[in-house]
């Protein structure tokens, strides 16, 4: 072989070589290059995935908030609406006692009275009364008071 030959066949086997070298760091950058912006996709991903399940958690809550109230305001309807009806019912039950007890005083008769209670007696004044009869009650009872 002839050293011009020699020359050129080392020269193109530099080439070679410096063209494989090159390539080589080339793909490697590109590779580092890639894995990174692989890592900051996967970063950026988890991110909105959490900020996702954050807003879904704060909406869950609020309908949670929303309808707890609802149920609450729906509660209290209910037991206003049962205590008017509850004290409609009463108050006719109070009529009704009051003219049975005044038809009952008028056909079989009644018990009237009071009592005063004193430092250490008791005064009691009864009227008795069944039909046309009537007949009054008044005693006086000492209390036992220890001093």
């Amino acid at each position: 072989m002839a050293p011009k030959e020699k020359t050129i066949t080392t020269e193109k086997s530099a080439v070679v070589i410096q063209a494989w070298w090159r390539g080589t760091l080339v793909r490697r950058t590109l590779l580092h290059a890639a894995l990174r912006a692989w890592i900051i996709q996967s970063w950026w991903r988890r991110m909105l995935a959490k900020l996702l399940n954050k807003r879904r958690r704060a909406a869950l809550e609020s309908y949670a908030r929303q309808e707890w109230a609802a149920v609450r305001l729906q509660s209290w309807l209910r037991m206003w609406h049962t205590r008017q009806r509850y004290c409609r019912l009463l108050n006719a039950v109070r009529i009704i006692q009051v003219y049975w007890r005044w038809h009952s005083c008028h056909s079989r008769g009644f018990i009237q009275g009071h009592y005063e209670l004193k430092e250490n007696h008791l005064d009691i004044q009864l009227e008795i009364s069944l039909g046309s009869q009537a007949c009054k009650v008044q005693q006086c009872i000492p209390l036992p008071i220890k001093e």
